[in-house]
């Protein structure tokens, strides 16, 4: 699903080059759930955002279900992630004048639902997070961990072929961040493949591999 070849991203400073992924090469095939591990600053966050067609990287080859990302336009790569991945981000990422509602429902307006179909679904993943009772709210009434769910719930609505993760439950308290690998586990083993960044070895372990990242690099 998923190959990276001899990647480099790169940052000037001051003439240099500060890497922030070096020389960088990984498949992850479909139906696989890999949990990338490192200290802050290895370069976890980047290559999520590689992989998510959200970061562009300097040098080397990036194939996405045998598409070559590294050649696309902006506009193709935005249509492909769109059609095929879902994102849970660390800082939420919730837009601020959407109700909870709208917010989980905007990934379905760029797939061209149908009305009906979308209330459907949206009452479906409110009911399954429990936030039926803040669907009229604005993200700036939630909590931290209200505000996780949200950003959890408007990833899956539109059942993605691949999930990346970024601390996916960094917010949460110990139950609902457990209610949450557990879908996870779930959904890959319906075949969805999920990548997450965590720093917490109970959350990796829920994966089949774990990729330890240092200074950007993969070091197992």
């Amino acid at each position: 699903m998923i190959d990276l070849q001899h990647i480099f991203k790169w940052v000037p400073v001051g003439g240099a080059r500060n890497f922030l992924l070096r020389d960088l090469s990984l498949q992850i095939g479909e139906g696989e759930f890999v949990s990338i591990m490192g200290p802050s600053g290895s370069g976890k966050t980047t290559l999520l955002n590689v992989i998510g067609m959200l970061d562009h990287f300097d040098e080397g080859e990036y194939k996405f279900l045998h598409e070559e990302v590294h050649k696309m336009k902006e506009k193709q790569r935005t249509q492909l992630y769109k059609q095929y991945i879902g994102f849970v981000f660390q800082a939420y990422h919730l837009i601020d004048e959407l109700t909870v509602y709208e917010n989980i429902e905007t990934p379905l307006l760029y797939q061209d639902v149908k009305g009906s179909e979308r209330k459907a679904l949206v009452a479906d993943m409110l009911d399954r997070f429990n936030i039926v009772g803040k669907k009229d709210l604005f993200p700036n009434q939630l909590s931290g961990g209200q505000q996780q769910l949200v950003g959890i719930a408007r990833a899956l609505i539109a059942k993605p072929k691949l999930i990346l993760a970024d601390e996916p439950t960094g917010n949460l308290n110990s139950k609902q961040g457990e209610e949450i690998m557990n879908i996870f586990s779930e959904l890959n083993q319906q075949g969805v493949t999920i990548i997450q960044v965590t720093h917490s070895e109970k959350n990796a372990g829920y994966g089949s591999r774990i990729i330890e990242l240092l200074d950007g690099r993969i070091v197992n």
